[in-house]
């Protein structure tokens, strides 16, 4: 049974997220479902973005909106004189515009907390457009977890369900990357992926059938089964940049590969959470979901939870895909992923797979 919140309420209490916390730190920003509101929301990806009066780089700023803040969306505008080669997508806002690049369409939904969770782990995606998550020990109690926030449609492996801090059912969140690190987010908050939706799309056509292309230059990606195309979708791939020693180059990798391994939640980045691995010119994204490795080095197609800035570079040399599309390609490709598994060994699955080509 899921429901759904008050976006009204949820955008009230987000603003306030820091000040209640520190008045009541395990309660999650969130009030009971007691209505639904009309029209799209939108979370702030990125550390800020401007307020325009008008859609367009060159109007007047009126204003900023920082990193998670919600809004709600009036109208989607794409402006005539928009340049061509640009993401032209625009939101209308209360007080002006706000370019789309930077903001992720979410939604609140509440969902019911499992009353057992295997070892071996369940499979969920983040059905809010942020959860709080919080570590414990016998020493501390309950402390902020440092990565702190998990994101709308990232994906993460629950292994236990208990009483969290407010005494109300928190699932803990094994992290794939390091699985000695838990952590626990309220269960209400995340979405047990059912097995359905996780099975293989066209199991039937053969293996060495399927093959995918990425254009650079198009900033596309297209799915072929025997030749015949099956999805074409905008991708963001990786931004080049001067090459650094004993660094990966940024740009994504261009020839013949092969699917390798693929995950359907991956922690990319730095393990540590905050803002300090930012200024620093890092990143940490925990729940990184349906991801396939192609090329050494980790370059890899999966979902993006960080912006929409679709159809222009944008990675470190990954390929961003949106996540229902990722999501889509997670299942269409070899090796196989099994829709239930029995152990966490079966995170991952690893095989020479989906035929990958890369071009400019």
């Amino acid at each position: 049974m899921k429901s759904s919140i008050s976006r009204r309420s949820f955008l009230k209490l987000s603003g306030l997220a820091l000040g209640s916390l520190a008045l009541s730190p395990y309660e999650p920003p969130f009030p009971r479902p007691v209505e639904q509101d009309q029209g799209k929301l939108a979370r702030v990806g990125t550390k800020e973005i401007d307020l325009r009066t008008e859609p367009r780089d060159t109007a007047p700023i009126v204003g900023k909106r920082y990193r998670d803040q919600l809004v709600h969306i009036y109208a989607e505008v794409i402006p005539e004189d928009a340049p061509q080669f640009y993401n032209r997508l625009w939101y209308r806002v209360w007080g002006g515009y706000l370019h789309s690049a930077h903001l992720q369409i979410v939604d609140i939904r509440h969902n019911q907390p499992l009353n057992e969770v295997p070892e071996h782990g369940v499979l969920c995606e983040v059905t809010v457009p942020y959860t709080i998550a919080y570590q414990y020990n016998d020493r501390d109690g309950w402390y902020p977890w440092r990565g702190s926030r998990l994101y709308y449609e990232s994906t993460h492996w629950i292994t236990g369900v208990r009483e969290g801090p407010n005494g109300e059912p928190w699932y803990q969140i094994t992290s794939e990357l390091s699985k000695t690190e838990v952590y626990y987010a309220p269960a209400v908050h995340l979405r047990p992926i059912p097995p359905e939706e996780l099975a293989p799309i066209s199991p039937d056509v053969p293996p060495e059938k399927k093959k995918i292309t990425v254009s650079i230059r198009e900033q596309r990606l297209r799915a072929f089964e025997d030749g015949e195309e099956v999805l074409s979708v905008r991708i963001s791939s990786g931004i080049p940049s001067r090459p650094i020693p004993g660094e990966l180059p940024t740009a994504t990798p261009t020839g013949r590969f092969r699917i390798y391994s693929k995950m359907p939640s991956k922690h990319m980045g730095s393990i540590a959470g905050g803002p300090e691995v930012e200024e620093r010119s890092g990143f940490s994204l925990p729940g990184v979901p349906w991801t396939m490795f192609f090329a050494e080095g980790g370059y890899a197609l999966h979902g993006t939870y960080w912006h929409n800035n679709f159809g222009l570079q944008m990675s470190h040399g990954c390929v961003n895909m949106r996540n229902e599309d990722a999501r889509w390609l997670f299942r269409w490709t070899t090796p196989v992923f099994p829709a239930e598994i029995t152990s966490q060994d079966g995170w991952e699955r690893t095989g020479n797979g989906t035929l990958v080509e890369v071009f400019d």
